[in-house]
């Protein structure tokens, strides 16, 4: 399933990992761990923050991917299903009319 990741960080933790250097590489692990569709990269309510889209095989897989962003970063994680162009098409065509 389709899955839209935010992961924002504690300024702090982040601020943090910046002066040590590990946030680059942070952030490269975990893309290398989640292999996403699509990652951005912003700030939400004062706070760094990643969009990243990708395929979930199993949701065993949230810790995971979560803990890196929870333990190194202090993150707040949210996951949210979500479709493309080609995924609301097909389920449009699906309902009844």
């Amino acid at each position: 399933m389709r899955v839209l990741l935010k992961a924002s960080m504690d300024t702090e933790k982040a601020n943090e990992a910046i002066r040590n250097g590990t946030l680059g590489k942070l952030i490269q692990e975990a893309m290398e761990q989640i292999k996403p569709e699509a990652a951005y990269f912003t700030t939400d309510h004062g706070k760094r923050t990643a969009y990243v889209v990708f395929d979930m095989q199993e949701s065993s897989q949230m810790p995971v991917l979560s803990e890196p962003f929870f333990l190194n970063l202090n993150a707040e994680i949210s996951y949210t299903p979500v479709m493309n162009q080609e995924d609301v098409q097909k389920g449009l065509s699906q309902l009844g009319r």
